[in-house]
């Protein structure tokens, strides 16, 4: 192998550990939020969708004891007093498909994700690292456990438009 051979294949490994680097590399958002809905926050300008989790969309409809009521804006009203603990601070590690960073958020030390779950205003989601908290929620009938509900994954693909 000639020297100049050797030369480019260590700058081509070099470039692709660099790469790899900023692949890896967790973006971290800090700062005031408000709640989009019930997992999806805005930090100055920049949509954050909360990691593990699945909350009814805004203007998804639940029923409880019988009569429809909007679980959508109950879940986006309970993240938003949970925003209200403290600034929050969120360390993604990837985006979605529409471009949002999908974070691990807490305010005030409390993990939001968490948080909607164990209110019974959101569903564990791809993982399932909050399954059990899910199910406590579910035996206990709180938020969209109290009554029955379409899972958010199943209303967006009814509702392409409705959300």
């Amino acid at each position: 192998m000639r020297i100049k051979d050797l030369v480019l294949a260590v700058l081509i490994l070099g470039a692709l550990a660099l790469l790899v680097d900023l692949l890896k590399r967790e973006e971290t958002l800090a700062g005031h939020a408000f709640a989009v809905d019930g997992d999806t926050l805005d930090i100055a300008g920049t949509r954050v969708r909360l990691k593990g989790i699945d909350a009814p969309e805004l203007k998804q409809e639940c029923v409880r004891a019988g009569r429809p009521w909007a679980c959508g804006e109950a879940a986006r009203r309970m993240l938003q007093e949970a925003l209200r603990a403290a600034p929050v601070t969120c360390a993604a590690s990837r985006r979605d498909q529409y471009g949002r960073p999908v974070a691990v958020c807490q305010a005030g030390g409390v993990d939001l994700s968490e948080h909607m779950v164990q209110q019974g205003f959101a569903v564990a989601y791809l993982g399932r690292a909050y399954a059990g908290m899910e199910a406590e929620a579910r035996a206990a009938g709180r938020g969209i456990w109290g009554g029955s509900f379409e899972p958010p994954v199943d209303w967006r693909a009814a509702h392409p438009h409705g959300f």
